[in-house]
C-alpha cells in the first residue's frame, strides 16, 4: 500500500518544521497538484507533498533548514528523509514541474491561505492555475482533479479559457507542444459538457 499524507499529518510535519526553522521572517510555501487538492477537502490523501516556494531566499532557507534536519535532496525537486516515506517536491518560482505559470502565486488573487504559523505560511495555489498544471500532465486522474474543481469552486469558464490559452503559448511545458495542449482543454470541455448533460 503506498504512503498517504492527509491534510492533519500535513499540518502536523508543518508545524514541527516551523518549531525547528531557525531565524526570523516567513517562509511561504503554496501547495499544488494534489496536496492542495488534500488541504481543500477535495481528497482524503496525497501520496505526493508538492510545494511552490516562490521567493528564491525563502527557498534557500528552507532548504538549507530541510540538509540540517536530515533530509536529501534525492533528485529534481524531491527531497526525502532516510527512514520516512513522505518525499516531498519542492518547486522554486512560479513552475510546477516544468510548466510555468503566468504570475507569481505571490500575487494578488495567486492563491489562498490554509494556515500561518510562526514562520511557515501555508496556502493553495488559485484553482484556475492548480487546472492549467494538471492539464499539463493530462493524465485520467488529471481531468477528473478538473471537473472536481469546476463543480465545487467558483471558476469563470470564460476566463480559465483565456489564461489556458495564453499559458499554452508561453508556458516552458507546452513549448512548441501547444497544439498538444489545447487538444487536452478541448477533452476537458467535452468531459465537462458530457457532465452537465449538454
Amino acid at each position: 500500500m503506498e504512503y498517504q499524507q492527509t491534510a492533519d499529518s500535513l499540518l502536523t510535519t508543518l508545524r514541527v518544521w516551523d518549531e525547528l526553522l531557525p531565524g526570523k521572517g516567513k517562509i511561504r510555501l503554496i501547495a499544488c497538484g494534489g496536496t492542495a487538492l488534500t488541504l481543500l477537502g477535495y481528497k482524503e490523501a496525497t501520496k505526493d507533498i508538492d510545494f511552490l516556494v516562490p521567493d528564491s531566499t525563502e527557498y534557500k532557507r528552507l532548504a538549507n533548514f530541510l540538509m540540517e534536519a536530515g533530509y536529501e535532496n534525492i533528485g529534481g525537486y524531491k527531497w526525502r528523509r532516510e527512514g520516512e516515506t513522505a518525499e516531498y517536491d519542492l518547486f522554486p518560482g512560479k513552475a510546477v514541474f516544468m510548466t510555468e505559470l503566468l504570475i507569481s502565486p505571490l500575487e494578488k488573487d495567486g492563491h489562498r491561505i490554509i494556515k500561518k504559523f510562526k514562520k511557515l505560511y501555508l496556502g493553495v495555489l488559485n484553482s484556475v492555475d492548480l487546472m492549467i498544471t494538471k492539464l499539463a500532465r493530462g493524465s485520467e486522474t488529471d481531468y477528473q482533479d478538473c471537473l472536481m474543481l469546476l463543480r465545487n469552486e467558483n471558476i469563470n469558464w470564460k476566463q480559465f479559457e483565456e489564461r489556458y490559452k495564453e499559458a499554452a503559448k508561453y508556458s516552458i511545458n507546452y513549448g512548441t507542444e501547444e497544439e498538444k495542449a489545447m487538444k487536452r482543454f478541448a477533452h476537458l470541455k467535452r468531459l465537462f459538457q458530457e457532465k452537465r448533460g449538454k
